[in-house]
């Protein structure tokens, strides 16, 4: 019980514990370049202006993913929002008229939500994702005589619309941000680095700490940008702390898949 309370605290460190090794080997690098007397650099305005340009650029960096991920944060629900309608039309029509064509359905309907759930840890390709979704069109024809029109009609924009938030989310997980300004930032923030190893600041131990306080916000702040990047990066492994949750497709999964069990 307690690790089901732990467990979900424990994202949110994930990026620092992965920069830890990075960090280890900046402060291996700080001792032998004290000890071989390779500080051949003083403090000065020049230094200071480096980190406030790298700053700058990360700042802008982070402006820019920040709007596909508030956006991305919807797209889960907004799909499972349409499941559900589409589920409700159809609970309706079985109700009222149960026959082949809707029992057909609930087959392929449950087949292709486990298939949306495999679609986003990339156990599915999105052109196989897109071709199960245009095969509801041949229960909607089915439908055509048994449900009113439009009843019909709503299930088919809600079609749609899973057709365009899935496009969308393709686009987002395999389209980065600007390359180039991902390659000027890394660089400054190597540069960065570089320096402050190379920066002579008595005594040592506050040239380490220093060292090690502004490599930790660099390059952490470069791995959080390219992991909100990516917020649908699941890869089999799960969520963590900066990949939107798909709770909502889970639950209605869950559910559905439960019915008549």
């Amino acid at each position: 019980m307690w690790l089901k309370k732990i467990l979900p605290q424990m994202k949110k460190w994930h990026l620092a514990v992965k920069i830890i090794p990075i960090l280890v080997g900046v402060f291996l690098l700080k001792l032998v370049f004290h000890k071989y007397n390779l500080e051949i650099v003083t403090l000065n305005a020049l230094f200071t202006s480096l980190i406030a340009a790298a700053t700058f650029l990360i700042s802008f960096l982070l402006n820019g993913v920040i709007s596909d991920y508030k956006e991305s944060e919807k797209l889960p629900g907004d799909i499972a929002a349409s499941l559900e309608t589409i589920y409700d039309e159809y609970y309706i029509l079985d109700k009222n008229k149960w026959n082949e064509a809707t029992r057909a359905f609930i087959v392929y309907y449950k087949e292709f939500l486990e298939s949306i759930n495999n679609w986003f840890y990339r156990k599915e390709r999105t052109v196989d994702i897109i071709e199960r979704l245009h095969q509801m069109n041949n229960y909607f024809a089915e439908f055509e005589g048994m449900m009113q029109a439009n009843f019909l009609s709503r299930m088919k924009n809600e079609q749609s619309n899973m057709r365009k938030m899935i496009i969308r989310i393709d686009n987002i997980r395999d389209l980065s941000f600007i390359q180039s300004a991902y390659a000027i930032v890394e660089m400054l923030a190597f540069l960065v680095v570089v320096g402050l190893l190379i920066l002579k600041v008595e005594p040592f131990y506050e040239s380490a700490f220093f060292t090690m306080i502004v490599s930790f916000l660099f390059i952490y702040m470069i791995f959080l940008i390219k992991d909100l990047d990516n917020p649908f990066d699941y890869d089999g492994h799960g969520e963590n702390g900066t990949e939107v949750s798909i709770k909502p497709i889970h639950d209605i999964t869950k559910r559905i898949l439960g019915e008549g069990k």
